[in-house]
């Protein structure tokens, strides 16, 4: 789901009708909370992982887009990032949206898409500097790319 800012949310009913009319998804009500020490980058490496690994691979898109998508964050957390990661995360993003069989590539790209919409100083920072703002540089949540085949 599309990730929004304390700014955004601390002027939103916590309904689905306003969180929708904010931009984002109620979608079964669970809500993460993360206050200004935790650093963006490492919080969508580690979503953009989930959702890498939850891929059935049955559809290009989602199955070959959702590494795409976890790789790029997992370069720019990792020291390695380039000035146009950005851009193409958000491209790979906007070609997974609505081209699946299910809804995991839509849920894969939206926070993709949302995060560099909202974060986007965080990010550059990480590629500029090669290291967080927020917290040590280096430290990653999401374990090293695995070696996974497409059945």
């Amino acid at each position: 789901m599309p990730v929004l800012p304390a700014d955004i949310m601390m002027k939103t009913d916590m309904d689905y009708d306003s969180i929708a009319k904010a931009g984002s998804m109620l979608g079964s009500g669970a809500v993460i909370v993360m206050d200004e020490t935790a650093c963006m980058v490492k919080a969508l490496e580690r979503l953009s992982y989930f959702y890498f690994e939850e891929s059935c691979g049955q559809c290009t898109p989602c199955r070959e887009g959702t590494g795409w998508l976890y790789r790029m964050v997992n370069r720019i957390e990792h020291r390695q990032g380039r000035n146009e990661d950005l851009d193409l995360l958000v491209n790979v993003a906007d070609n997974i949206a609505g081209r699946t069989i299910c809804a995991l590539g839509d849920a894969a790209a939206l926070p993709v898409k949302s995060f560099i919409q909202h974060f986007r100083a965080e990010f550059q920072y990480h590629i500029d500097h090669k290291r967080c703002m927020t917290t040590e540089a280096g430290y990653s949540t999401a374990p090293s790319l695995p070696q996974k085949q497409a059945a």
